[in-house]
């Protein structure tokens, strides 16, 4: 325990003084405000068109609910920080073996198996807080440009906004617990790659190939983590969310898939620390 409070006192000093770490806190964020706002800019241009050709439908209406908007700024900001975390993980150990700051964070009595449980907990703790950074930016940004509350079409309440609430708190629980299995294998690649270079450019190779090809898998892919998560490519529940919170009735919830994205990611994260901490044991430093 000594050990792992020296390793992680020095990881939270690196991450206050390092531009990457403020980067992983303000660029999902910052992604989903341009978002917005080039949302709002393009709406606006619809909208004035439409006016002027007297030809208003379902989906001015529904566009002009916050909720969606929220939704996809969420969705946009969890795909950059997912792979920001990737390679933040894959760089950190690799770049402290290149530079031979292990050795010194060694000598000072932190074994390896604390170093990696030191450098996983810094990089999830950096991921929570732009989680929150993110949460409250989107929220903020989506009720100055749109309007939250309930859809309502000719007096009809498609959704309550209790139902917006519980679906958008479900869809973001299962797109946030994936992140530890993703941040996990980027340190596991940290450990087995030869250079800091090599070891992000495999990770986020990788996690880009899986994305490309996860739908050629078919069901087996839901035993990956990665399918859950909000991507390039994007499958995860959340996408199904940005849908159902603007009043659209054709999404298919299974049930079975969700209890999957719940669950699938923690033996992977499990076997990932395992892997990282059995692979930094053999490799000398």
């Amino acid at each position: 325990m000594n050990g792992f409070v020296i390793a992680l006192k020095s990881e939270l000093f690196i991450a206050r003084n390092t531009f990457s770490s403020k980067f992983i806190l303000f660029a999902p964020a910052a992604f989903a405000i341009l978002q917005s706002l080039l949302t709002w800019l393009t709406e606006v241009g619809t909208s004035t068109r439409n006016n002027l050709m007297s030809n208003s439908n379902f989906n001015d209406i529904v566009n002009l609910n916050a909720y969606g908007h929220f939704v996809d700024g969420m969705s946009t900001g969890l795909t950059i920080l997912g792979l920001l975390v990737v390679a933040q993980a894959a760089y950190s150990f690799s770049y402290d073996r290149d530079t031979g700051i292990v050795r010194h964070i060694l000598i000072r009595r932190a074994s390896r198996p604390a170093l990696i449980l030191a450098k996983l907990f810094q990089i999830n703790l950096l991921t929570i807080i732009s989680i929150a950074i993110l949460m409250i930016t989107s929220y903020l940004i989506s009720g100055f440009l749109w309007e939250f509350g309930a859809i309502i079409e000719d007096g009809f309440e498609l959704i309550s906004e209790e139902e917006i609430l519980a679906e958008i708190s479900m869809g973001l629980k299962l797109a946030i617990v994936p992140l530890p299995a993703a941040i996990a294998f980027g340190l596991f690649v940290s450990t087995i790659a030869q250079s800091a270079t090599q070891a992000i450019t495999t990770a986020l190779g990788i996690t880009l190939t899986i994305d490309i090809f996860k739908s050629m898998l078919g069901s087996y892919a839901d035993y990956l983590y990665a399918r859950f998560q909000p991507s390039l490519i994007d499958a995860s529940y959340l996408q199904d969310v940005s849908r159902i919170v603007r009043g659209y009735s054709d999404v298919l919830v299974n049930a079975d898939v969700l209890q999957l994205n719940l669950w699938a990611p923690l033996p992977a994260f499990v076997i990932f620390v395992s892997l990282t901490i059995f692979s930094i044991k053999r490799k000398n430093i």
